[in-house]
């Protein structure tokens, strides 16, 4: 069984720039802001009475809010227009985007299937080949680049029945999180039953060759971007047979009414795993015997205190991962009939590292964090460890899951100066052997990525890895980008990026501190940057940006500042806190109205790791007094800034950005410029044509570096503004 996915905030993996000399005064920009009306709405908290001015765009059916987002993009492309390296990024971006990427083969059937973008296209395509036959044959199974011509209709996800012979495959417009499921033929490729509509945060898990599970909500009253969704449910669509009819397994009920609900069925086709949810952490789990007609669910988890969900079973015997009384994750071990935790037994017990684990080949892989770079260990099904893996390096690993009978798997591995690659692996004898190595033009000799552990306000001790070109001069002048996230469970594990290459070809700084409220040490790690400890994050992410100024990686004058949604409130905090910190914040899809959040699309699920204004008196306290929307301050020099959003985005709504970038524009005191980008037939983030990631990053990194005073890249000379 897979691990049942909770949809939490994204992660936008962003970047940095350096240049050394210096010449004349370069002209400023002039900008003139589009008028933001004001309107006199206010909510009364606990006895406080709180002032909403712009509550009027969150209305994102209305026609005022749609002509204040396009005066406002008229204006930000204006500005972004007239900087004078904009193209020389744009094309190199482009340069460096094209190259064939790979994804790892997986067996489906008869075929074995992989996913390949040949450098340029908006959207990865999908091929298949006859197993056995060589990779050369192949041929284009799928390919979403047909979907929509402009790239903005993504795939979501492709699942295949136990014959491989059919296949479900779901679909995004405009980057919204809800989805249509179609279902195809592999055989002859063509549509075999009419679409599902209206299914959002949800996988596809098939029961043999007969139908499949998802989860769903009722469509909302109202804006399907931004109105309320609350009760998730869990249904049965049987092959042949139209969506009204699908059977209601989960949900629908006060009993059984939650957030997020999720089915799964074990590779065996005997158990469907239901996992239940109020919050993005911690879930109720139940087990159905698929093998009975007619069975009742059985219970394995009655609360949401831990998050446990079932990775393999063997008849009865099931294999649960939890952290119930071991915060790093441990594998345990229960007999169906009486799955209570009163029964469950140790399998491989908690560590010192926090636990992900993964079955293939009948073996189960575990693969661990050592301050956020990986290592994974081999055991069978009694237990016992058969070796450790030999990874390529150190970084990133992923992948390490396979069937049962596979006799191989592949996995991929990356750190921050070496792009990813696949490797097979031998899971008896337990060799690799490179697979796929990208053809990029990017030496990773050049460059390094050092970890360093500084202190945060409280005396915490926190991991942060910096990346550059070899031979950087600390001499304060370098740009370098603070990129953070601090939430959710989230890691933040060394990865490579295309446009973080070409950030640190230009002599830039990227660096990626490790902050609390990530998952990065376990449950106690995550839990200390919750609630009424928030603010233990945004110390993380001072103390980060002190360590590099102290050590003379940078200036004030050359730091950015990066994050999305979750990032984007830690950037937005941050920057309201100590704007003298920056000289550049980019807060990207951001949760930015910490008293309202809660009342839009799936919001309310984020109280586990915020809380809500609605909890009591300390709560809306302690929110407002960090909500980037309520801390813009008359008066005050905010760093130069780009908030950036999409218009179709139901994770993290637009009118997050909005009010932020009305309040800053009506508040900014000085030059600098405060500005939002509004991406249009554009989501959260998921499935973004590769056209549009290169232009918000020339945009983004443009920006950035215009900010910082450069007049032209640092790459093709050495000329450098005068502050």
């Amino acid at each position: 069984m897979k691990k049942l996915i909770i949809p939490t905030l994204c992660l936008l993996t962003l970047i940095s720039c350096k240049d050394e000399k210096e010449t004349a005064q370069k002209e400023t920009i002039a900008v003139t802001y589009p008028e933001t009306k004001k309107v006199d709405t206010v909510t009364n908290y606990f006895g406080t009475d709180v002032r909403d001015p712009y509550r009027w765009l969150e209305d994102d059916m209305s026609a005022e809010t749609a002509d204040w987002v396009t005066r406002q993009n008229k204006t930000t492309f204006g500005y972004l227009d007239n900087i004078p390296f904009r193209e020389e990024l744009k094309e190199r971006l482009t340069e460096l985007w094209n190259y064939e990427k790979v994804g790892s083969p997986f067996k489906e059937g008869d075929y074995t299937y992989f996913y390949k973008n040949d450098g340029l296209q908006n959207q990865y395509v999908i091929y298949r080949y006859k197993t056995g036959e060589e990779p050369s044959t192949a041929e284009i199974f799928l390919d979403p680049n047909t979907f929509k011509e402009d790239g903005t209709i993504s795939l979501g996800g492709l699942n295949f029945s136990e014959n491989g012979k059919t296949a479900a495959y779901s679909i995004s417009e405009g980057g919204s999180d809800w989805r249509k499921v179609l279902v195809m033929n592999t055989e002859n490729k063509e549509i075999v039953e009419d679409t599902l509509v209206d299914v959002k945060f949800s996988g596809v898990s098939w029961k043999a060759d007969e139908g499949f599970y998802y989860s769903s909500y009722d469509k909302p009253k109202g804006s399907e971007l931004s109105a309320k969704t609350d009760q998730h449910k869990l249904f049965y669509h049987k092959l042949g047979t139209p969506q009204k009819e699908d059977q209601l397994i989960f949900g629908g009920t006060a009993e059984q009414k939650h957030r997020y609900v999720g089915g799964s069925v074990s590779e065996d086709n005997r158990w469907l795993q239901i996992s239940a949810s109020t919050s993005t952490s911690g879930n109720k789990l139940f087990i159905k015997d698929l093998s009975k007609p007619n069975s009742k669910l059985i219970t394995i988890v009655d609360n949401t205190d831990s998050d446990t969900y079932i990775i393999e079973n063997v008849g009865t015997k099931l294999y649960l991962m939890t952290n119930r009384n071991a915060p790093n994750n441990k594998i345990v071990t229960v007999d169906a009939s009486n799955p209570a935790p009163g029964n469950w037994k140790d399998f491989i017990p908690e560590t010192e590292n926090v636990l992900s684990p993964g079955t293939g080949g009948g073996y189960f892989f575990t693969e661990y964090m050592v301050d956020a770079v990986s290592k994974v260990m081999q055991y069978d099904y009694d237990g016992k460890l058969i070796r450790e893996v030999e990874l390529p390096g150190v970084g990133s690993a992923g992948g390490f899951g396979a069937k049962k009978e596979d006799t191989e798997l592949y996995y991929s591995f990356a750190n921050y100066v070496t792009p990813g690659s696949i490797y097979k692996f031998n899971i008896e004898n337990g060799t690799s052997e490179l697979y796929v190595k990208p053809d990029i033009d990017f030496n990773p000799e050049n460059y390094e990525s050092k970890q360093v552990f500084y202190t945060s306000k409280d005396g915490t001790k926190v991991p942060m890895i910096i990346t550059h070109k070899k031979g950087l001069k600390l001499d304060g002048k370098n740009p370098t980008i603070l990129y953070g996230y601090g939430g959710f469970n989230i890691s933040l594990t060394p990865s490579f990026s295309i446009a973080n290459a070409v950030w640190m070809e230009q002599g830039g700084i990227y660096a990626v501190p490790n902050l609390r409220g990530g998952g990065e040490y376990g449950k106690k790690w995550h839990d200390a940057g919750t609630q009424l400890k928030k603010q233990n994050v945004f110390d993380d992410f001072i103390a980060a940006a002190e360590y590099l100024i102290e050590n003379k990686y940078t200036s004030k004058d050359y730091l950015a500042i990066r994050g999305g949604s979750n990032g984007g409130l830690l950037v937005g905090a941050t920057m309201t806190q100590r704007p003298d910190l920056m000289k550049v914040a980019l807060p990207a899809v951001g949760v930015l109205d910490m008293l309202r959040y809660h009342t839009f699309t799936a919001g309310a699920g984020w109280a586990y790791d915020y809380g809500t204004a609605d909890d009591n008196k300390e709560m809306f306290e302690y929110l407002k007094a960090y909500s980037p929307v309520h801390n813009v301050k008359e008066g005050v020099a905010y760093p130069a800034t780009l908030v950036t959003t999409g218009d179709h985005d139901d994770r993290v709504v637009p009118a997050h950005s909005f009010k932020f970038a009305a309040a800053l524009q009506d508040k900014q005191t000085g030059e600098n410029p405060t500005l939002i980008r509004i991406e249009t037939d554009a989501g959260h983030g998921a499935g973004t044509p590769v056209s549009k990631t290169i232009e918000q990053y020339a945009d983004i990194f443009g920006f950035t570096l215009y900010n910082m005073g450069y007049e032209v890249l640092p790459n093709k000379t050495t000329s450098k503004v005068k502050k």
